[in-house]
């Protein structure tokens, strides 16, 4: 039987990577197995809490997907963040198994093993030849994404504000805290970006920290710690910042990471439990679900996810 036979009938990874083992002499060029297996494919722009959340809910579900990276992701809540294996190589959230990609050899390895796959190629040029099934854009920019962002797969998802079902996405994800946070959207806009932070324990704006300059960030306390009010949590050119009220710390940036002025380094969690800094949160996981909700929408989509 040949190489092409087994790939089209199967088209299993499982199989596939083993057959490369078995048969190397017989391998054709990497585009074309990677480009078969691309075929059932979810691409995720975005490793973030939101992002990992909904890699998490596809994971689960028995879906493949590869993320790509920022090269300094600022993802604040770092534990339950997939990009987070940018720095640390791997990182492990409720089970699931995240671990950074130099190439799309080594990310067809990590799916292999089991694992998501995280790439640095924030504009996709590794991941240029990819035709994925799906394609996920959960960076959270609050922004449009440039044109044709419709045509870089067969259904186009995208996250929050910015997105316009219809005319720069298949369809939108409601990422807003509130009665329609995780539906799907496939005419129209999302809500616009308010700007203030969602309550938790009737802490909104306060419950976010900002850098109060430009410059280097330096924490001072580990994320999952308790922390007291008018506590130093962390500086930027020695201007602390310093806790508001009581509270767990439920993320933080990495140490040495430049930061201007305003920008989002930690965000602190007024109910006190720990388990919150280390736990996907259930906005995350409701956003999960209109993914998953819209990729079985589409029939010629849903036909595709588990071949």
């Amino acid at each position: 039987m040949c190489f092409g036979y087994i790939i089209s009938e199967t088209h299993n990874l499982f199989v596939a990577c083993i057959y490369f083992e078995l048969v190397p002499a017989l391998l054709p060029p990497y585009n074309s197995y990677m480009t078969i297996l691309s075929d059932h494919l979810i691409l995720i722009r975005g490793g973030g809490d939101l992002a990992s959340g909904v890699a998490w809910r596809l994971h689960r579900a028995g879906l493949q997907m590869l993320i790509t990276e920022q090269p300094q992701p600022l993802a604040v809540r770092r534990l339950v963040s997939f990009c987070e294996a940018v720095y640390r190589d791997a990182i492990t959230v409720e089970g699931v198994t995240a671990r950074r990609a130099e190439t799309l050899d080594q990310a067809l390895s990590v799916l292999h093993a089991g694992q998501i796959p995280v790439l640095v190629d924030p504009q996709l040029v590794l991941c240029a030849d990819l035709k994925p099934l799906a394609l996920i854009d959960a960076r959270m920019t609050k922004r449009p994404p440039k044109n044709g962002a419709m045509d870089a797969a067969s259904l186009t998802i995208g996250l929050g504000p910015g997105f316009v079902a219809g005319e720069n996405c298949h369809v939108a994800i409601e990422t807003n805290r509130g009665h329609f946070l995780g539906r799907t959207i496939w005419q129209g806009a999302t809500q616009t970006d308010t700007g203030i932070p969602g309550a938790v324990a009737s802490r909104q704006s306060e419950r976010v920290l900002r850098a109060p300059a430009d410059g280097i960030f330096h924490p001072r306390i580990a994320i999952g710690e308790r922390v007291a009010r008018g506590q130093v949590i962390a500086e930027v050119e020695g201007q602390p910042i310093n806790a508001v009220f009581d509270g767990i710390l439920r993320g933080l940036l990495h140490a040495g990471l430049p930061v201007t002025r305003g920008l989002k380094v930690g965000d602190l969690d007024p109910r006190l439990d720990p388990r919150y800094a280390r736990t996907i949160s259930e906005k995350s996981l409701a956003i999960g679900g209109g993914v998953i909700e819209a990729l079985l929408t589409r029939p010629e989509i849903r036909t595709r996810l588990w071949n």
